[in-house]
């Protein structure tokens, strides 16, 4: 089953540039700037401080210094299709940072299993000793 659509982000806080593609075309590529170079202002987001760092982490080096992300999208023949997968890959990304983590709770071996473990280990090397050459006395 896919996953719900991201919600959309807000226009304001976007900024596009249409960029001449590499690839699949022939002469069109030439002609046409059809990759779709997509500028997003995180800062208009106004998102939770734990969210922004998560998205930061996730956007990588797509980060730029002035708090935006950068997605080049380049994929489709058209500025259509490539501008909605540019935006789609964005919203997607805010979506997951968005996504808190679940806390990990830590917990100890019980008793039972830490003897387990001692009496392998024991048993272990037992077998090991018993592979060395015998002493002779």
């Amino acid at each position: 089953m896919p996953s719900p659509a991201p919600p959309p982000l807000p226009e304001e806080a976007l900024e596009e540039r249409f960029l001449a593609a590499t690839g699949p075309g022939g002469q069109n590529v030439n002609k046409v700037a059809t990759a779709v170079q997509l500028r997003l202002d995180v800062y208009a987001l106004r998102l939770p401080p734990d969210a922004f760092a998560r998205l930061k982490i996730l956007a990588g080096s797509r980060w730029t210094l002035d708090g935006g992300i950068i997605v080049t999208a380049r994929r489709f023949r058209t500025r259509e299709a490539n501008r909605a997968d540019a935006r789609t890959r964005l919203a997607d990304m805010v979506a997951e940072a968005r996504i808190r983590p679940e806390r990990r709770i830590k917990t100890k071996p019980s008793k039972a299993a830490r003897a387990k473990r001692v009496d392998t280990k024991s048993r272990t090397g037992a077998i090991k000793r018993g592979r060395s050459r015998p002493d002779i006395d």
